[in-house]
């Protein structure tokens, strides 16, 4: 039974990293329509550079902060610099982020070196909690109750604020919001700036969950790439569903099919795509 809601628990608060990691991933495709290959470098470089302010500076909270406003300010110049000259250019636009993923692999490797590193939850979260009489890890509760909240934020925020219905209204038909007035590359550069900033927090915020590897980019683009086809292109809901199932699917099979571990996630994605082609609450093509 322990074991059980030890995997329980840690499944939780990978989902919920993974939630945080394709939020950001299907905000932008939604906005900018730009499927960002680089979204889980920036996912990354968010986690070390949380961990070089904690080491210089000592909280980890100051940390996750540093890393959140400096991934907002690379997704503005890279959207800037470089996606805003390949506008309308899908392929090129895919390329780009390939090649800048590369770029930001080898830099954060020539900087933090090849090594992995391991990151200790922030006080009063580093020590056991008990619950019914089973010690548990405190941290993860930390991670779950983190994402839960930012999916309850950022659902408010599109659904009740001027901005949000800016947004929803670009991902919609963004010829139609240009000619209402509202300024469409000016949204798409914010928005892009939110979900690099919002892979950047899950980052610093999961790396005492996760080890720090320069490797790490390739999977957790992987695994933004499998909730927000299972979750459906474009729906925070969706994406929020999708993260927890596959987190769980994963935590569970890492426990109980170690040798099955890397290939359930794929499974899942395989199942839903045969039965509900657009994800569980994305919009078919060309529906209302």
């Amino acid at each position: 039974m322990q074991l059980a809601l030890f995997a329980l628990l840690n499944s939780l608060a990978f989902g919920m990293l993974l939630f945080l990691l394709s939020a950001g991933f299907s905000l932008i495709f939604g906005v900018a329509r730009v499927a960002n290959l680089a979204h889980g470098a920036f996912y990354v470089l968010g986690a070390y550079l949380g961990f070089s302010v904690t080491q210089a500076a000592g909280p980890f909270w100051l940390g996750v902060l540093v890393a959140t406003l400096a991934g907002a300010a690379l997704g503005v110049l890279a959207e800037r610099l470089l996606l805003s000259r390949l506008r309308g250019q899908e392929l090129p636009q895919v390329l780009a982020t390939l090649g800048l993923s590369f770029v930001l692999a080898d830099l954060i490797r020539a900087v933090w070196g090849a090594d992995i590193r391991s990151v200790s939850p922030p006080a009063p979260f580093d020590g056991p909690l008990t619950l019914g009489g089973l010690l548990f890890p405190s941290y993860p509760f930390v991670v779950t109750g983190l994402g839960v909240s930012v999916f309850l934020v950022m659902r408010l925020v599109l659904r009740r604020t001027l901005a949000g219905a800016q947004i929803r209204a670009v991902t919609a038909d963004p010829v139609m919001a240009g000619t209402l007035g509202l300024s469409v590359p000016k949204i798409s550069a914010l928005t892009f700036a939110a979900g690099i900033g919002l892979a950047a927090f899950g980052g610093a915020v999961g790396s005492p969950q996760l080890a720090l590897s320069p490797t790490l980019d390739a999977r957790m683009t992987l695994f933004a790439l499998i909730v927000v086809v299972i979750g459906g292109l474009g729906s925070l809901e969706g994406a929020f569903i999708a993260a927890l199932l596959v987190g769980l699917v994963s935590g569970f099979g890492a426990v109980y099919a170690p040798a099955l571990a890397e290939v359930i996630p794929f499974a899942l994605m395989i199942l839903v795509i045969a039965l509900r082609p657009q994800g569980l609450l994305g919009r078919r093509v060309g529906s209302a």
